[in-house]
């Protein structure tokens, strides 16, 4: 039996261990341990793009199992972790390592939009872990303190990498992203300062009293409230607040870019800090977080570290105003539902 180590986002971020074993049998391919509708679509990936190495399967059953078993688990991101196990099973595999990637039915290797929030908050339960993952989210990945990355573009560099030391050990990235290469370093701490003023309060003609309260608003992070004529500057202030805040640290930067990859989106490092703006025709769950079948992140919580604006706030329901005491006063959001 040979194992590799993945992780996926059940009620929290847990390591799952993926183990394989060829048993004698009819030739067959079972994937167990409450694996998800997706993990259970990788048979399919798996074998085509084992069979654009010219891999023979053996006349064997093939059996999978993610543990812990208990518990489910979902995401394509366990595809290579599942195909070196099978291409490797006769190879002795050396390290402990933590492999990530979705396979092309050629071979290739992708990332996914929820892969770079998972290693972050892998990066938070683990210590000095050795990771296996694309080359599209390498230079991303490397950025997360506590990892030593490794990039990969194909399944064939994937089972070269655990045959040739060599090659391994050249395939350690140690670039940095761009952004992080100009940081300013405030009592040993690393910000990174925002260069975007493509919105700037000389657009904002007169005004003097609401652009020196924007200013003690940005500095402090206060809460503040625009009271005013239609066409006044309310809204054009407001949307300029982001670009005068605070520089964010290089934690803050790599939060932000987690929460919006856990809302399914994949996007890159930026210095400027969050803007959401939600309409007042929003549902309480869009901007809370929520959802039926299983918690979805909200505007509230994509928000954080930056600014949250209510344009025309009086128009917003209730029992939405209501809600935002809790994050108000806590300082966070609670989301709880039936399965999560």
């Amino acid at each position: 039996m040979k194992s590799l180590k993945c992780a996926a986002f059940t009620d929290a971020l847990i390591p799952v261990e993926v183990e394989s074993t060829f048993v004698r049998g009819l030739p067959g391919f079972n994937i167990v341990g409450l694996a998800g509708a997706t993990i259970k679509e990788s048979e399919s990936r798996v074998k085509a793009a084992l069979m654009s190495l010219n891999f023979k399967f053996p006349a064997s059953k093939i059996i999978i199992n993610l543990s812990p078993s208990d518990t489910p688990k979902n995401g394509s991101h366990f595809d290579l972790a599942i195909a070196l196990l099978i291409a490797l099973q006769k190879e002795r595999i050396d390290g402990d390592f933590f492999v990530f990637g979705e396979l092309g039915l050629d071979g290739s290797l992708k990332s996914t939009a929820s892969l770079f929030s998972i290693l972050l908050f892998l990066s938070t339960k683990v210590k000095r872990a050795k990771i296996l993952v694309p080359q599209s989210i390498a230079l991303k990945a490397c950025t997360i303190p506590n990892y030593d990355v490794y990039a990969v573009d194909s399944l064939s560099d994937a089972v070269r990498f655990f045959l040739d030391e060599e090659f391994a050990a050249s395939r350690l990235m140690r670039e940095t992203h761009p952004l992080f290469k100009n940081v300013v370093e405030i009592d040993g701490q690393a910000y990174v300062p925002n260069r975007d003023f493509s919105l700037d309060f000389k657009d904002v003609k007169g005004q003097k009293r609401a652009k020196r309260a924007s200013l003690i608003a940005a500095c402090g992070m206060h809460n503040i409230l625009f009271e005013g004529s239609p066409g006044c500057g309310k809204s054009m202030c407001a949307k300029r607040i982001a670009r005068i805040l605070p520089p964010q640290s290089l934690g803050e930067v790599l939060l932000s870019c987690a929460y919006e990859s856990l809302n399914n989106k994949d996007v890159d490092f930026s210095a400027l800090r969050p803007f959401r703006s939600p309409h007042h025709t929003s549902t309480r769950s869009s901007i809370f977080g929520g959802g039926s079948s299983g918690a979805k992140i909200g505007e509230v919580a994509l928000a954080n570290g930056g600014e949250l604006f209510f344009d025309e706030l009086p128009h917003f329901g209730k029992q939405i105003l209501e809600s935002l005491r809790e994050p108000l006063e806590d300082n966070r959001i609670l989301i709880s539902r039936v399965n999560s």
